[in-house]
């Protein structure tokens, strides 16, 4: 087992990586403050893996469940009134602790329930797939869709604990495991150089699901997200470079339909779009965008935009992007590989060209 910090003082929290980790009640003991659990997950991860955890909880905890529909497009308000539903029926306390157990959408879901019920209770996150445990177990952000835009109803909330048992991704199906991929691809994109070229060297074993290659990305993933979300816990700078190809792919998910293309699928479209941008405004020749897109591809991840969505449609669903500001538009975009930055350095004219090419190729 790995154990890495996010240390953001009196709300600082372990990430545990490694195998069997679910059964052991010990990881789980200290970070639980009061006695009443709720595991919120679906009916995909139910069946796999609610026993066993609810085991390792239940020695000095009363544990309850509640299992939610599967998928993006169950990520909303209505579910959430389904947890604090389940929550006052059972009359939780404000010590009691939620405990998310699945992907991204149940961590999200549940960690929002958390900040907002009785005006803020704990949580863990005990991510299964692999882009929940790369990227959104970690970090504090939770939230809903709306209808206009993805993530738009949410707070910031950390949890207690996250707890990534590698085993859980013997169950995971090949689309989801690629669709994780592309959030391990965009940490080496925005800060390491280094892991991107191991990335290239050693996908073939990530998609093999090698035990000690995962283990090794997913604890690089991590590190540099941790240390990221240390920086800059809410977003003010910083931490907006994790959201490389993301403004580009909740425009797809949003423009789609919620659940049509995965979150990693339409983030990966979204870098080669970023990509590209960057080569348009001169910051990256077009041989490094050319390598960005083969990984991509070699991890059996889109790059192209879909059919059917138009440039107004793209632009339509990016102004309502969190990193708008007064000003406009703000993206992350690269000028090299392990060198992403926040800016507004570039026309209306270029990225409209950028889109215009992109959705020509689709």
């Amino acid at each position: 087992m790995k154990t890495l910090h996010v240390d953001l003082g009196a709300r600082s929290y372990p990430i545990h990586i490694g195998s069997g980790l679910l059964d052991r009640p010990e990881l789980y003991a200290d970070r639980l403050r009061g006695r009443q659990v709720l595991i919120v997950t679906n009916v995909t991860v139910a069946p796999l893996y609610l026993e066993r955890v609810r085991a390792a909880l239940e020695d000095g905890h009363e544990v309850e469940s509640l299992v939610l529909p599967d998928g993006e497009a169950y990520k909303t308000l209505q579910t959430l009134e389904t947890v604090f539903d389940a929550l006052m029926e059972l009359r939780f306390n404000r010590r009691c602790t939620l405990a998310a157990l699945g992907g991204g959408v149940i961590g999200d879901l549940t960690g929002f329930a958390a900040a907002c019920f009785q005006r803020g209770v704990d949580f863990v996150q005990i991510p299964t797939t692999l882009l929940a445990q790369v990227d959104s177990s970690v970090g504090g952000k939770t939230g809903v869709n709306h209808p206009r835009g993805k993530n738009m109803i949410g707070a910031f909330h950390q949890p207690r604990l996250v707890l990534a048992d590698t085993d859980t991704l013997d169950t995971l199906d090949d689309r989801q495991l690629r669709a994780g991929l592309a959030e391990v691809i965009k940490y080496g994109l925005i800060r390491d150089a280094a892991f991107f070229d191991w990335l290239e060297a050693h996908l073939e074993a990530l998609l093999a699901r090698e035990p000690g290659a995962l283990a090794h990305a997913i604890e690089v993933s991590c590190r540099t997200k941790a240390a990221i979300v240390a920086e800059d816990e809410r977003e003010a700078g910083t931490r907006a470079l994790l959201n490389l190809g993301h403004t580009f792919g909740h425009a797809i998910e949003t423009g789609t339909g919620y659940g049509t293309w995965l979150h990693g699928e339409a983030v990966a479209a979204g870098m080669v779009l970023a990509a590209h941008l960057s080569e348009r405004l001169g910051w990256l020749p077009a041989a490094t965008v050319a390598r960005i897109e083969r990984l991509l591809e070699r991890a059996g991840l889109p790059v192209t935009p879909p059919r059917g969505m138009g440039v107004e449609d793209f632009l339509g669903h990016m102004a309502v992007d969190k990193k708008a500001v007064d000003t406009g538009l703000r993206l992350v975009l690269l000028r090299g590989i392990g060198e992403a930055v926040l800016t507004q350095d570039f026309t209306s004219e270029q990225l409209r060209a950028t889109l215009d090419r992109a959705l020509a190729g689709a």
